[in-house]
């Protein structure tokens, strides 16, 4: 019997670059992608024998294509680590990959697992088209493909018309909400590329990114360094064509990535040999209007502070997932304690990208990278997700 929660620690944490859709890890299975991470991660802890791995959660958000008969475990046979070694796939849509890690701190705080890998995979280049079956036998007719790159498909017709908009027109009611204009998305996309493009060049990535062998891809490759204020006024709305806002420039792309984490309890800990980066300190998921999705960190994130006994004022590093402009911003909006100086200094996913199930394990691996540059402090990862919900985990170093 458990009697006392755990502390649980994150030791190490390691991402792929995130490629754009179509681009440099279009040719690389989602399945092999988090192999990958997977195996660096072991790589880089050689006092600990992979056989004491109790779980390796991943989160994936689509599940359709070559990720499927879950890709948690195929990573674990992939990546030659012992067949003892179990796996879960976890889907909680954008934030997949955060809730892989709340779910491996909940195993360790509770006694369950003293050693867990955490992390998420999202290739969607590779996501499939799909074919529904026919409601009756041998149809005459054409039958229509789904995309499952992004999105609503298959709608169930008894679910509420306004929360089915696409996830743009969701932007675009944010942007209404909070009377937020063309130009301060603009001039919020423009600084998430000057950042990562700096972070880059400054070698702020060296300690987290694993570049894959024989994939020529030495850096996120959405960042675009030539970009100007200009040149994102100069593009056409994307989604609402009269009066729009929200444009392919402020917005997120289409990407593939994977990236994991390994979470520790002392004993662990002490197997790995190693400092941990932080510790997991709280976590909190919420629900909101699903119209109204990319609000859905605002009281996620209140809830992860308060259970921390923190606020606003105690954060030191913050990444907030940049799905767009606008809905970044309507999140500061409704924090007005939240310094945005400290949010995603390294970039945001405007710059970086949004592989859908990998993002919430960038995010939570990159805060852990960042306290342990600084030595010490309190961070905060947090993420919108699709069908209206937030999630934010609290971590300390």
């Amino acid at each position: 019997m458990n009697d006392r929660i755990r502390d649980v620690y994150i030791v190490d944490a390691v991402r792929t670059p995130v490629g754009k859709y179509g681009g440099a890890l279009a040719p690389v299975r989602p399945d092999d992608l988090a192999a990958h991470v997977l195996r660096a991660l072991a790589d880089r802890s050689p006092g600990l024998d992979p056989a004491r791995i109790d779980d390796v959660v991943f989160g994936n958000a689509n599940g359709a294509g070559e990720e499927n008969r879950n890709v948690a475990r195929m990573a674990v046979l992939l990546a030659g680590l012992p067949v003892s070694v179990p796996g879960a796939t976890v889907n909680r849509l954008c934030a997949s990959g955060m809730e892989a890690v709340v779910q491996a701190y909940r195993a360790i705080a509770l006694g369950d697992a003293s050693v867990v890998v955490a992390g998420g995979v999202e290739s969607m280049s590779r996501a499939p088209w799909v074919l529904p079956k026919p409601a009756r036998a041998f149809p005459a007719g054409h039958q229509e493909l789904y995309s499952t790159t992004l999105g609503w498909r298959m709608t169930n017709p008894a679910m509420e018309p306004r929360w089915t908009v696409s996830l743009g027109e969701g932007a675009e009611l944010i942007a209404d909400k909070h009377g937020i204009t063309r130009e301060q998305q603009d001039a919020f996309a423009f600084a998430s590329h000057e950042k990562a493009a700096r972070a880059w060049q400054d070698g702020a990535y060296e300690a987290e990114v694993v570049p894959l062998p024989g994939v020529t891809l030495a850096r996120d490759e959405c960042i675009r360094d030539a970009t100007s204020p200009e040149a994102l006024a100069a593009l056409k709305p994307a989604f609402r064509k009269a009066g729009g806002t929200v444009t392919a420039g402020n917005s997120s792309p289409l990407n593939d990535g994977a990236a994991a984490l390994l979470l520790c309890d002392e004993e662990g800990l002490r197997a790995t040999g190693r400092e941990p980066l932080a510790r997991v300190r709280a976590s909190a998921v919420t629900g909101i209007e699903p119209d109204l999705y990319g609000l859905g960190p605002v009281e996620a994130v209140r809830r992860a502070l308060a259970k921390a006994g923190r606020t606003f004022a105690d954060l030191t590093h913050v990444e907030l997932n940049e799905a767009f402009a606008a809905q970044a911003l309507g999140c500061f909006a409704e924090w007005p304690g939240l310094d945005p100086g400290i949010v995603n200094r390294r970039g945001g996913a405007i710059a970086i990208g949004h592989p859908l199930g990998c993002s919430g394990a960038r995010l939570t691996g990159s805060v852990a990278h960042q306290l342990a540059a600084a030595g010490s402090g309190t961070g905060l990862a947090a993420l919108c997700i699709g069908v209206g919900q937030g999630q934010a985990l609290v971590l300390e170093r």
